[in-house]
């Protein structure tokens, strides 16, 4: 009877603090995530295959900072940055998140225009119409209804996983990809080192951190709840790198072998699975790539927001109303407009920008992970709860490999 009533609690308590981790893993595989690892099944097959499990492991670890960063301190990692290394610093770092966010923002918006085209709605229309909807969704709502919005939305990413199963692709050829990284000469090649850096960048993406710890910050959660707090992101990891391994599988099974290499739109997959998967796959690819594209510009906008103002010193929050944290709103609210009118200019290379903004992603991380690291091992700051060795080992191999991953790159461009 003890047993049962101690496993109750547990429950109760972890579904007291649930949400934070889960909806900033899932909101990941946003309209960038898909187009990024689309394009890595569509361009190489299954050879990206064997980033996923090295990539969830350094997710997990990354994510459980941020988390116990914001349970012990009830600070977020912005405000921690500037009260350790100075406001200099501290403004330098937010002028780079918010222009990478930016571009972010603005890739959120081509999801939602090219889903929505699918159905022959113009973005003319649905833009607009959806700037308002992701507006009115955190201005007007309460952080608890906010967030039961944003959590009941995560579950619909496993269609995901439905057009994967779908597209029958070929298991085994697959799961030994999984395990098995390919020859090194495919790192050689400019496309490939690109494509790593940027499956690497939207999976972990650096407004996530941010974004976690204010979340955590934001929940109240206290130090009971820190292990039903792990659990909550754990589970979140996991459930968003699945996810991504069934749309690589997907278009590796469907664009790949039927030499559709160049994925110009993530909605450009949904249409090419249409006759080669089925139309129920089509329709759950095309309902999927809508709802991660409004899920994320949602959180995204709110992310920067959240980020910039705890690192300039203004209030911010969802749980407060527009006048008594102006900034944060007039912020969040000018990151919509903006996101929302740059995809309405014709001419411009929207398909660029999606991928590119993961690259950037990819490229700007060991910054904010150097910074986290340094944070997370103050005793004075962290006390009994600073990083342990194979969580330091985790996270500064991942720095590390991401800097070596952008040289590489970079070098590939000077030698072409």
């Amino acid at each position: 009877m003890r047993f049962l009533r101690r496993w109750k609690i547990r429950i109760l308590l972890f579904f007291a603090v649930v949400g934070p981790g889960f909806i900033t893993a899932n909101v990941d595989n946003d309209a960038g995530g898909i187009l990024t690892y689309s394009q890595a099944g569509a361009q190489f097959g299954h050879l990206l295959l064997w980033t996923m499990i090295p990539i969830t492991l350094a997710l997990i670890v990354v994510q459980e900072m941020c988390a116990r960063m914001g349970v012990v301190t009830g600070k977020g990692l912005s405000d921690l940055i500037r009260e350790e290394f100075g406001l200099r610093i501290t403004f330098f770092m937010m002028i780079g998140i918010l222009i990478t966010n930016f571009g972010n923002i603005v890739t959120e918006f081509i999801g939602i225009a090219t889903s929505l085209e699918l159905f022959g709605l113009p973005r003319f229309a649905t833009v607009p119409v959806c700037c308002v909807i992701v507006w009115l969704i955190v201005v007007k709502g309460q952080y608890k209804s906010v967030e039961k919005v944003f959590l009941a939305a995560s579950f619909f990413y496993v269609t995901y996983i439905f057009a994967g199963v779908l597209a029958h692709p070929m298991w085994k050829d697959a799961t030994i990809a999984t395990f098995k990284p390919p020859a090194l000469k495919a790192f050689r090649e400019q496309a490939y080192l690109y494509m790593v850096i940027g499956v690497v960048g939207t999976t972990i993406a650096p407004w996530m951190q941010f974004y976690l710890q204010s979340s955590i910050v934001e929940k109240g959660v206290p130090k009971r709840g820190y292990k039903a707090s792990r659990l909550d992101v754990v589970a979140g990891c996991i459930f968003t790198d699945i996810v991504a391994w069934f749309i690589i599988v997907a278009c590796a099974a469907t664009l790949y072998v039927h030499g559709y290499r160049d994925i110009k739109y993530a909605a450009d997959a949904a249409q090419a699975l249409k006759p080669l998967a089925g139309d129920y796959a089509y329709i759950l690819f095309a309902v999927g790539l809508f709802n991660a594209s409004l899920f994320a510009a949602s959180i995204l906008p709110l992310s920067t927001a959240y980020t910039v103002c705890e690192g300039l010193g203004f209030e911010s929050g969802v749980g407060m109303k527009f006048g008594e944290a102006p900034a944060f709103y007039w912020l969040y609210t000018l990151l919509i407009l903006a996101g929302g009118a740059v995809v309405l200019i014709p001419g411009l290379p929207l398909v660029k920008i999606a991928v590119l903004s993961q690259v950037v992603n990819g490229v700007v991380l060991p910054f904010v992970l150097i910074f986290m690291l340094l944070l997370i091992n103050k005793k004075e700051l962290m006390g009994e709860y600073v990083n342990t060795r194979l969580f330091n080992l985790v996270a500064w191999t991942t720095t590390v490999v991401m800097i070596g991953l952008t040289v590489a790159w970079f070098w590939t461009l000077r030698s072409g």
